[in-house]
């Protein structure tokens, strides 16, 4: 799950616009519409997160896929095309994943964010689909292998693009050159903190999910552990 709050978008990097701002989320869910970057406009336009691929017919044919792993997003049947031609950018403030811990009878939800708390933008792939005779418009978040940092919390993690690279992964038409982009982010950049597993539950979307718990194991405040 991600959150974001487009403002801190817009203000750093110029050349993008708002438009579609469903405003702050705290706790994005699977399958709602989220903001994203496509070499189409350079405002954010609305696409439902949990890409259905363009042979889907109807909802129940193929299951909404949330992400796509980097190491094949190339090949796979229902990524490809939309690797090929439609890539996009996904803004996030963090995201969390849940830790497995010992003497813990539940997994630890964490966020995870920038250090110095910039925004994060993700390498993602969108798809258009007529299904049971709508047009959609889905995407998914490209992943990659974890980083020392977050091999602590979980064995991946969503590709997290500089602005450097932003226009690239939209724009390039040489894939490998692409390719080259899914890698795991710089983990001295990352930091994360325990929070309430309140976050487990998707209608909950507040700006408390953000702030750091004290955990069984630790038995105090888990900033940027």
């Amino acid at each position: 799950m991600i959150l974001f709050q487009l403002g801190r978008f817009t203000d750093l990097f110029g050349w993008v616009r708002q438009g579609f701002d469903p405003g702050p989320r705290y706790n994005v869910a699977p399958v709602t519409m989220i903001p994203a970057l496509t070499s189409e406009s350079d405002a954010f336009v609305a696409l439902r997160w949990g890409l259905v691929p363009p042979f889907a017919r109807t909802e129940g044919g193929v299951a909404p896929m949330l992400n796509a792993r980097g190491e094949s997003v190339h090949e796979k049947p229902s990524f490809r095309q939309a690797f090929k031609h439609t890539r996009c950018l996904i803004p996030a403030d963090g995201f969390y994943e849940w830790q497995t811990r010992e003497h813990q009878k539940y997994k630890q939800p964490m966020l995870i964010r920038m250090k110095d708390q910039s925004p994060m933008m993700f390498a993602g792939i969108w798809s258009s689909a007529r299904v049971d005779g709508v047009e959609i418009k889905t995407c998914a978040v490209v992943t990659t292998s974890a980083n020392q940092f977050m091999s602590k919390i979980h064995d991946r993690m969503p590709v997290i693009l500089p602005d450097a690279h932003w226009k690239q992964w939209l724009g390039d038409a040489d894939l490998e050159r692409v390719r080259g982009l899914i890698r795991p982010a710089d983990e001295s950049l990352l930091a994360s903190h325990p929070v309430s597993t309140r976050v487990n539950k998707v209608n909950v979307d507040e700006p408390g999910l953000m702030d750091p718990v004290e955990t069984e194991t630790t038995g105090q405040l888990g900033l940027f552990e």
